[in-house]
């Protein structure tokens, strides 16, 4: 069963194979219309569900055009839709869903939800996100840095801000991939042990700075991600705002990584926070790049859970 549930839990070759096969089928769509389907129609007589109890935007449309461009259907189910775990297990929800569909994506909060849905499961299961990680995000993000500056084995990548699920899953792709990492932000907000421990034992330089500019030095991509969550109280906001203004990714940040960095942001950006706008439109952004290559880069998961 090809579960794609977090980047270090999948084989190396088995990403190397995404990313590659992403690659191709973006390459062979060329310049033809969004709606368009594609020459290849590997997911055709295919129902997918996307189940989603954290609301989105781009994982919901990302993967809903990429089913219909591979000749599948979808179904979008949101969490009042359905009794996921209040009226009905988990278990019993995974067991129904894989007599009706072929592949189930899920965006949900508690990473438990994940894993027992997969645990019950008997079609691939995918992680559109977690509380916890995030790794489709990061093998579209692998994707627009390979098309912009070549394989990203070796490189730097610095991570400004929260050390949140962003963060998370690019330190499994770290040990995966093999590229170093730094973390710049304040010490409540460190990423979690266990993940910095997995990449350093794979090998790969981990370091935490709290020095923004010093940290940034010669990265070849800096990336951030929101402060606050929509479900974050006031108070709460405010006091993530005071320990996170320093690690603002703007323009004298940029410049101090060097014209070599390019600048990614999953979205949405609270412009002015997190970052300012001068960064998120300037010539070293690629935010918009990312956005665009969860499209190919879940097709490519997608096809990869399915073997097709």
């Amino acid at each position: 069963m090809n579960h794609f549930l977090d980047i270090h839990k999948t084989d190396p070759d088995a990403l190397e194979a995404m990313i590659a096969a992403a690659d191709r089928m973006k390459a062979a769509r060329g310049d033809r219309p969004r709606g368009a389907p594609d020459d290849e129609q590997p997911l055709a007589g295919r129902m997918v569900a996307l189940i989603f109890e954290k609301p989105s935007t781009r994982t919901r449309v990302s993967f809903d055009v990429g089913v219909r461009q591979m000749g599948g259907q979808s179904m979008i189910l949101s969490g009042t839709d359905m009794q996921l775990g209040h009226g009905e297990t988990i278990s019993d929800t995974a067991r129904v869903l894989s007599r009706y569909v072929d592949l189930i994506m899920i965006r949900t909060f508690d990473e438990s939800v994940l894993a027992e849905l997969a645990d019950h499961a008997t079609v691939p299961v995918i992680n559109g996100l977690t509380d916890r990680s995030h790794p489709c995000q990061i093998m579209a993000d692998i994707l627009t840095f390979r098309e912009l500056r070549g394989p990203i084995a070796g490189r730097k990548v610095v991570w400004s801000g929260d050390g949140n699920n962003v963060c998370a899953s690019f330190l499994h792709a770290a040990a995966q991939f093999g590229f170093d990492l730094t973390f710049t932000g304040p010490v409540q907000l460190d990423p979690e042990a266990e993940f910095v421990g997995l990449a350093r034992k794979a090998g790969r330089t981990v370091e935490i700075d709290r020095d923004p500019a010093r940290a940034v030095a010669g990265a070849d991509l800096v990336v951030t991600d929101t402060w606050v969550s929509m479900h974050d109280s006031q108070s709460n906001r405010e006091r993530r705002h005071n320990m996170l203004r320093p690690y603002q990714v703007n323009a004298a940040l940029m410049e101090a990584a060097g014209p070599q960095a390019l600048f990614m942001h999953c979205l949405p950006a609270h412009r002015g926070e997190e970052v300012t706008s001068e960064v998120m439109d300037g010539p070293q952004s690629v935010v918009f790049d990312e956005a665009e290559n969860r499209l190919h880069a879940q097709k490519a998961i997608m096809r990869w859970c399915l073997d097709v």
